[in-house]
Formats: C-alpha cells, structure tokens, sequence
C-alpha cells in the first residue's frame, strides 16, 4: 500500500463534501460510558467491581438479532468481560447484558476456581458456522496496570440456541510463554466435517506467536516470527491531537476463506502480512526453519481491524492516523477509502462480518487513546458499534491510482510487487539488533476500595515518564530491513504430520494434553517421590 493513503487522504478526505461523516456509515450501537444489568445487591460501588471509565470494546460478534461483545479486564473494574446488546434498533445506548450470565464473571470475587467455568478478560469473540460462540480468555487482569495472571488461558465455546456452553478448550502450558496475552482468533472451517472439526488461529501479542489449534485432533502448536513483533520505528501512534506509545505485537488478524490466507498486523508497524493455511496446518516448525510469511504491503499508519471482503477478497483495514476504514485488493492493486469521519473512527479495534447480512461489516470504534492515557471524557460518545455496506461486484469507493515509485525508494526499486531476486544474508540480524453453571448468588466479593497496582507490565514501559520518540522515525531510504524481503509467492506446504506427544519444550513438538498423558506424568512424579524418600 506503500502510505498511498496517506497522501490522498489529505487532499481527498478533507474536503468539505467529506468533511463531516461518509455516506453509508450508520452508527448501530454508541454509549458514553457502559452499563450492565446489575443483579440485585451487586457492589456497583466498589470502584474494584465496576469502573465505568475503565470499561472498553475491543471485540464483537452480530447474529440476526444480537451482538455480543468483548470487554477486557485492561483496567481494575470491568464487571463482566462478555455480553450482547439487542441488535434491532440502531442509534440507541443500551444497557449491557452479561453473557452467558453474571456467574461466568469473577470480577473482584473470592470464590471462583479456575476449572470452573468462569470468564477473566475476553479480548475477541467469532461465531462459526454451527451457531456457536467461541470466546477467547487471556486469563489475564488488569492488563495495563499490574498485568495479573489470573487463570489459565482458555477458550469456551456456547451454543447461541441455549447458551450453555457446549465445549472448553485449556491450552497446554508449552504454548504459552511468561507473559503471553492471546487477544485474537479466527476460526478456518474450510475443511470441516463435523462441528469441531477446525482450525483456530489465535495470535498472542505480549510474546508474539501464533497458536494453531487443531480441533479435530485436540492438538496445539506455536509459530513465531519476526514480523509478530512490534517495530520500534511505529511504537507511537496518532490520533488527531493525542499521541501514545503502545509496543504491540501481532494482533490484527483474519482469514480468506476462497484464498486459504491468514493476515495479520501487528499494532507497532506499518505493514501487513501473510501466512498460508497449509503453512500453519503443517505443524510446528523444525529447528532452524523460518516460518513462510510474506510481505502484503504498507498502509499510511499503524492499526489492529482487519477483515476480508466476500466480494473480490479485498483486505479491509483501518488505519489509526486516517481515521478511515479502507479496502485494498493484493491482486489488482486497487486501494478504496471505504468510510472515513474524524469522530466515530478514531480506533477501529475489530472489523467482523455477519453471516446473516452478505455484504455488510460491522466495527467496534472507540477512544481508546483517550482511554489508554487517562483523559476519557465522560461526556462524549467513547464506544460506537458501526455498521457499513460494502461496493459489491468491485471497489465503487474512492479509487486511488497507485502512484509511480519515488525516486529515492529502494523498497520499490527492489520491487515490491515483484519477488525480490536479492536478499541479505545478515537482514534477520540486522532486523533484531535495530464457576460453573450453577454457582450460587450472591456472590462474595472483595471490598477494600481502589486497589492501588504496582507498575509492571510490558505494555507501558515505555510511557512511564519517558519522552515520545520522533514522529514516525524512518529507517535510511536504502537501508533494506529484513521485513521487506518478504514479498513472494507462498511456498506449498509441508504435508500435515501425525500428533507427536511432547516430552519438553521443543519447537517442533505438537503439544496435547490428554488424559493419559496427565495420569502418566501424574503417577511417574509419585513414582519419583516414593524414590526419593526411599533413599533418605
């Protein structure tokens, strides 16, 4: 996309006829501050329970008459991190319902276990074509403040039909990492029989990877690479009048289903890239082999929405900067500004299509930045739900011509759009060096007033006290970074191998936690204690 948009939007999205908002962009839910069905006696109060200046959309899922969404615990007082909305009338703020109920929440409370089927900080949400919710747990509280582990991360999957959830999915420990957050999910029904005969792809941004689980198999694997990692040239981002500093890794990400291609973006870049089916599929990596991702293109700033058009596959995408939702087409080049409004786009943090209207993306917008730097103003619109129509058949948007190469860009004078015939043999190194159901109420909850967490978090290292860097620092024009040298045509993929139990952490294991495996372990671990005080 090489920042096209950035130049057209100053001299296109500015002007008086687009001034204000874009035509087709129609505002389905908007709140100035969230609010829940409280249940009788719940300690709205305790600032530990319910913050409401601290409760944000980051994730959403439409069916035909509901739209659920996904409210991480970022901050302390989040009360219930997944709920829906009726989806009939548009325009209106409506009160929060707690999904699947108030007692999948452990928000402050004492009494929960972590085999239970409770619910810490949901971050995305998707439906799969079996009416099934499936809701993706980090686990993690307070993520912005003290970056507590609460619980295992995990994944619940709920029957919309009954709202009971139907399966759980735990994830073995040798996928996940010391600080692992698993923010994202797309689900690839492509080859399915049955049900829970998928794949899911789940990016984790604090220790960036991507966890590809198998369904059918109930096996788990990771892969890593350097274009999951935030890109410290991008760790400040844009919006109007605010700058802040976030060091994400990957966590835009979403799936071509006619393509068989997983996208993904990390916040802190300002490139997106690519990732076959079939590479993912083929299992963990062996040792010494990068994984095949390659270099879709370059967008005007950094940014986390991203969806695929079921017309043409166009990649559809906001960037930050812009406040824009926009479409470009790898194939033909063609790059559409779909939407833009300097108000209601500020930070499109999840763009989802809806099964029951072909041709339609809903986004969840937000002031996040104003969220994240502690200046939410309560008296404005703070999170929108926003409804758009896409140009069907082709791009009916507003064209933009690729424009001729710069004359001192040596990313173009390599080719971008053509498979480089040159590469670095020190790039990868220059590259790093630079409860349950049935839980009784009322529920005990801890009330103590305002917990006061300590600093220690990846996320906000960098904006402790310390000064922006410059603008949108620029690497030197013919300086060549190793994630521009990953423009090509995905290579086929390795064959899919049998399941092979673990032993110890290894990349080329497949990871899977069964119950005999656990029985084993289990008993070879008493076996080993009975050992030891036989000898002493």
């Amino acid at each position: 996309m090489l920042r096209i948009l950035a130049a057209v939007l100053c001299a296109l999205l500015w002007t008086p006829s687009l001034a204000l908002s874009s035509p087709g962009l129609q505002v389905a839910k908007q709140w100035k501050l969230l609010r829940y069905n409280f249940q009788p006696g719940a300690p709205v109060s305790d600032a530990n329970f319910y913050s409401p200046q601290n409760v944000l959309i980051t994730g959403l899922a439409v069916t035909d008459s509901r739209i659920f969404v996904a409210t991480p615990k970022l901050f302390t007082g989040v009360p219930s991190t997944v709920s829906w909305v009726p989806k009939a009338e548009f325009g209106d703020s409506p009160t929060l319902q707690a999904f699947p109920d108030w007692s999948f929440s452990n928000t402050a409370r004492n009494d929960f276990n972590c085999s239970d089927l409770i619910l810490t900080s949901v971050y995305r949400l998707r439906l799969d074509s079996c009416n099934r919710l499936w809701l993706l747990d980090a686990g993690i509280s307070r993520s912005l403040e003290d970056y507590e582990v609460t619980c295992p991360p995990k994944i619940l999957v709920v029957d919309l039909t009954t709202d009971r959830v139907v399966r759980r999915i735990d994830f073995p420990r040798e996928v996940l990492r010391g600080e692992s957050l698993f923010t994202n999910m797309v689900i690839d029904e492509t080859t399915a029989k049955t049900c829970d005969d998928v794949f899911v792809y789940i990016t984790d941004t604090v220790e960036p990877g991507i966890v590809v689980y198998d369904s059918g198999k109930d096996v788990t694997w990771r892969v890593s690479h350097p274009a999951m990692y935030p890109d410290p040239d991008f760790a400040q981002s844009e919006i109007l009048n605010d700058r802040f500093v976030l060091m994400d890794g990957v966590v835009g990400l979403t799936f071509d289903e006619r393509k068989g291609v997983v996208y993904f973006q990390p916040l802190a870049t300002d490139r997106v890239f690519s990732v076959h089916k079939n590479v993912l599929r083929a299992g963990p990596l062996p040792d010494g082999k990068m994984l095949d991702v390659k270099l879709v293109g370059k967008k005007s700033s950094q940014g986390i929405g991203l969806s695929v058009s079921p017309f043409d596959s166009s990649l559809i995408f906001s960037p930050l900067s812009e406040t824009a939702i926009a479409s470009w087409n790898p194939t033909t080049n063609q790059q559409s500004v779909l939407a833009y409004d300097r108000d209601q786009l500020q930070f499109v943090a999840d763009i989802t299509t809806a099964r029951s209207e072909p041709g339609v993306i809903y986004a969840i917008s937000s002031k996040f930045h104003r969220f994240f730097l502690k200046t939410l103003n309560a008296n404005e619109f703070n999170n929108r739900i926003v409804r758009l129509e896409l140009p069907s058949g082709s791009l009916l948007g507003h064209h933009l011509a690729l424009p001729p190469a710069p004359t001192h860009n040596s990313l173009l004078n390599y080719g971008l759009y053509n498979t480089h015939t040159q590469a670095s043999s020190n790039a990868l190194q220059t590259y790093f060096s630079s409860p349950a159901l049935t839980t009784k109420t009322p529920f005990r909850f801890e009330s103590a007033g305002a917990v006061q967490y300590g600093i220690r978090n990846p996320f906000t290292a960098l904006n402790q006290g310390e000064a922006f860097p410059p603008s949108k620092a620029t690497r030197d024009n013919f300086q060549r970074s190793y994630l521009d040298t990953l423009v090509g045509t995905t290579a086929p993929a390795r064959p899919v191998a049998a399941p092979t139990p673990y032993t110890t952490r290894h990349s080329g294991y497949y990871y899977q936690r069964g119950k005999r495996e656990l029985q084993a372990e289990k008993e070879k671990e008493q076996q080993q204690q009975q050992q030891e005080q036989e000898e002493h």
